[in-house]
């Protein structure tokens, strides 16, 4: 029976994405991570920074909190970058004490958030449309080292601050493990760094997702590379009304929303606040490239953490090796703090424990494994009383880092 439902939910979401990308509303949503937080009454800038490589990238910031009195004062910075598929909106989505952003901005952060390329607020470069295959010619390694230096340096300049606090969930996690362990400089320009379910190696993902597409997508291929990868579930406006009508409270199918949902995250949570689904639904997924994937699901075969595999010919003239380049997690400086739990399928205890001892010693600040043993991946995001079971921890570590 629970293969049979299973197997229904797949059936049910594949439709469900069909229908969105084929619907006639259009391909944009107008729930925003700027219509949220001016929905909540806080201030909002939207940043636009263009990365080395051309990628045209939007941030958004809440300077500061319309509760306190510190308008003009100087405040300390913090930064919070979205996991795979996600965007901004994942820090406000909760509003105030609830999200991240707003818990940051009430204890006198000003606030930026990141996106990636490829999401929602991100489709535009220099001289690449999003409509053709070669916009999409990038992994989570190409966020690492372009666009989180593009959007830090930036944030920097703008407050005029000597450095910031770093807080990620998920891909964002793994694309500052690419970066500090290649550009040494921002040892100096990240205070310190706190992350939520930490993703590096990968070697004991659970789920559907590894199982089905890892024999596939997981091994060593140029063809992507070479030819064009392509975008993987965009945000749509059909997706914000599916999630209006399924997945509110009083719906007889919100069950399947919140199944929707684990796809991306994981399953058998009993944490997951599921009156946020609609407003969920609204901003996620914020798409991808499939090269993200693929790079994860070739770091689930290998079991380690390394650069994208192009197949041995094309990695003997990229790397020099016929294998791909390995990120030395020794070279990390920036005082590190990890937050991680037993139920999370993208990133299992295992994994979480090869990090730790990964790690320096005098790098690693701590590694705080949740005293909840059903929360999961997603939970750190959206689960009841994340304000206190996480984001009370993280802060108490910021305040003394």
């Amino acid at each position: 029976m629970k293969v049979h439902n299973f197997a229904l939910n797949i059936l049910w979401f594949l439709a469900a994405v069909t229908w969105v990308r084929s619907s006639p509303q259009g391909r944009s949503t107008s729930v925003t991570t700027t219509s949220l937080i001016i929905k909540h009454g806080y201030p909002v800038e939207e940043h636009k920074v263009q990365t080395s490589d051309g990628y045209i990238l939007t941030m958004h910031r809440i300077p500061y909190s319309p509760n306190l009195n510190n308008n003009d004062e100087e405040r300390p910075v913090a930064f919070l970058m979205h996991g795979l598929l996600c965007s901004s909106s994942d820090w406000v989505l909760g509003g105030p004490g609830r999200g991240l952003a707003y818990v940051l901005s009430e204890a006198g952060f000003d606030v930026w958030m990141g996106n990636a390329r490829g999401t929602t607020y991100c489709k535009k470069h220099a001289s690449k449309s999003a409509l053709l295959q070669p916009f999409w010619n990038f992994s989570w390694h190409e966020i690492g080292i372009y666009d989180l230096p593009a959007m830090i340096d930036y944030t920097l300049y703008m407050t005029g601050a000597e450095d910031l606090r770093y807080i990620a969930h998920s891909q964002g996690t793994t694309a500052y493990l690419v970066l500090n362990s290649m550009i040494p400089r921002f040892k100096n320009r990240i205070r310190s760094a706190h992350l939520l379910a930490p993703v590096a190696y990968v070697e004991n993902m659970k789920g559907p997702l590894p199982k089905l597409a890892g024999p596939v997508l997981g091994q060593p291929n140029a063809f992507v590379e070479v030819f064009g990868s392509a975008e993987f579930l965009p945000n749509t406006k059909g997706m914000e009304l599916l999630g209006a009508v399924a997945c509110r409270d009083e719906s007889h199918v919100q069950v399947i929303c919140s199944n929707v949902i684990f796809l991306i995250g994981g399953w058998n949570s009993p944490h997951l606040n599921e009156s946020m689904l609609p407003e969920i639904m609204a901003t996620t997924p914020a798409g991808c490239s499939i090269n993200q994937i693929q790079h994860y699901l070739q770091e689930y075969n290998s079991g380690e953490f390394r650069q994208f595999d192009y197949g041995k010919s094309r990695n003997k003239k990229t790397y020099g090796s016929k294998k791909p380049t390995e990120y030395n997690l020794e070279a990390i400086d920036v005082p590190t703090y990890l937050y991680y739990s037993d139920n999370d399928n993208f990133v299992s205890l295992v994994d979480v424990v090869r990090l730790i001892y990964g790690l320096k010693p005098e790098t690693l600040k701590r590694a705080y494994r949740l005293p909840y043993p059903k929360w999961n991946h997603i939970d750190f995001l959206w689960g009841i009383d994340v304000e206190t079971i996480v984001y009370d921890v993280v802060m108490e570590d910021i305040a003394n880092s």
